[in-house]
């Protein structure tokens, strides 16, 4: 008798935990559209007639570029110090060249866990000369680097978004140069 009191106990609370489950669900995925929520899109700024924000008209000069082999130009657009106590590192590579470049296989550094990857910009690092520390491209749990990863050849005049992410040095660093392999290297500010 206890036996089967526990089991059709033991079903209800499945029952219960599975249909919980399914209403948090329902509304997390909520359906109103009051305009309140992260889909609703802002205003256009051509609209309202305000000045463009940062993130529309983007004509700012670069931070820095650093130039490769075969034509590969990496514009260095942004220095980002995050709260969470990373430097994110953002830009674009870009084949400069005339014909179609392969993304070095230099690029992704040489240790081992980052190389079995796939090609990234895990070689890249950070260097602050004045307190004389060199910043690593971060990894996750599995070892992958926090950088671009499994770049395509690139065709002449191509473009593409990239990003290193990096421990920040400490809150009075603000400059520090820009180090990737087989690149010239290039001075940033850490903006934030």
């Amino acid at each position: 008798m206890s036996v089967r009191f526990t089991a059709q106990a033991r079903k209800g609370m499945i029952a219960l935990a599975v249909a919980a489950g399914l209403a948090f669900g329902a509304a997390g995925c909520g359906g109103g559209d009051d305009g309140d929520g992260p889909e609703a899109s802002p205003p256009s700024s051509k609209n309202v007639g305000s000045e463009p924000s940062a993130q529309e008209g983007r004509a700012d000069a670069p931070l820095a570029e650093l130039k490769g082999p075969d034509g590969l130009l990496l514009t260095v657009t942004a220095a980002q110090r995050d709260a969470g106590g990373f430097v994110t590192v953002s830009g674009d590579l870009k084949n400069d060249g005339s014909k179609t470049a392969n993304v070095p296989a230099q690029l992704s550094g040489n240790e081992t866990e980052i190389i079995r990857n796939g090609r990234s910009l895990g070689g890249a690092t950070l260097v602050d000369s004045k307190g004389k520390k060199r910043y690593y491209v971060l990894r996750d749990t599995d070892g992958r680097p926090l950088t671009t990863t499994n770049f395509p050849a690139m065709k002449a005049g191509e473009s593409l978004p990239v990003f290193m992410q990096f421990p920040a040095p400490p809150a009075s660093v603000t400059e520090v140069t820009v180090q990737l392999p087989m690149f010239s290297p290039a001075a940033v500010t850490i903006s934030g």
